[in-house]
């Protein structure tokens, strides 16, 4: 299964990509406030490519638990600068962290080539059109509510199912579209309890019947916390673990804070499995 993502192509079914985490937000779950001015991302952005990063994720809302939404205005300003020096210094594919059309299409015209919509292009009707427009990739995921409410109480019958067949009608809904490249994300962490995540990674394989690169993003998330009873910035371990787990189960690209580890252990992971 061969992508192409402006100049370079990836082949998924050859090994596992990393995509690395650039927050230009002061108030992310894990690093928020660290990489805020675009001077500080963008040398970040670098230092994971130097470290093994295939593509880059750039967000300027965090979308942790609890968070409220950030106005479009805002998030341009925070993102499009980051984009737009990055794509002049690197090939490597940017990706948009988004799920406003309008900050996609700002991205999109700054260098960027991939849209990681965390609502699988629900929240704003006009995501398609931009994406389709600009020949854009798309990473669809799932999320049951907002970020603002989705820890609520998050409630499934069986949430590997339902996942599954809200991507499967996403992903349908995008090729209608005219969408050409299509990525799937279960959405850990978005919607789910500790109890649903961890089914969601150990049936992870039935997500490949959809046909699509599989993305996972278990990096510092909180079911880690709560089984090694850590904070955010001491979870690598324990991300590690749950990369692992999700390489052998299936998934095609970890999207990941700490890339240079992460690579390690993508790299032998990949060989184990064969």
């Amino acid at each position: 299964m061969r992508y192409r993502f402006g100049s370079v192509e990836y082949d998924f079914s050859q090994r596992t990509y990393l995509m690395g985490i650039v927050n230009v937000t002061p108030d992310s779950f894990s690093d928020g406030g660290k990489y805020y001015s675009t001077s500080a991302a963008v040398d970040h952005a670098l230092q994971l490519i130097d470290e093994g990063a295939d593509i880059i994720d750039i967000g300027g809302e965090s979308t942790r638990p609890g968070s409220d939404p950030v106005a479009v205005d805002e998030e341009i300003r925070r993102t499009i600068p980051v984009i737009d020096q990055l794509s002049k210094r690197t090939v490597i594919p940017i990706s948009i962290d988004t799920y406003k059309s309008e900050v996609a299409r700002a991205a999109l015209d700054a260098g960027a080539s991939i849209v990681n919509d965390i609502s699988g292009m629900t929240f704003d009707i006009h995501m398609a059109d931009v994406v389709a427009e600009s020949n854009a990739s798309v990473v669809l995921m799932h999320i049951q509510g907002t970020p603002k409410t989705m820890q609520e109480h998050p409630t499934y019958n069986h949430v590997t199912s339902e996942v599954f067949n809200f991507l499967e009608q996403r992903a349908f809904y995008a090729t209608q579209r005219g969408i050409r490249q299509i990525i799937v994300d279960p959405g850990i962490g978005f919607g789910k309890t500790f109890e649903h995540n961890i089914q969601l990674i150990r049936e992870l394989s039935q997500f490949k019947k959809l046909g699509y690169p599989l993305l996972v993003g278990p990096s510092r998330k909180s079911f880690i916390g709560a089984i090694l009873n850590l904070p955010p910035h001491e979870r690598v371990e324990g991300t590690a673990a749950a990369v692992a787990m999700c390489i052998l189960n299936g998934a095609q690209i970890v999207r990941v804070h700490d890339v240079k580890v992460m690579k390690r252990v993508a790299q032998v992971v990949d060989v184990l499995k064969g």
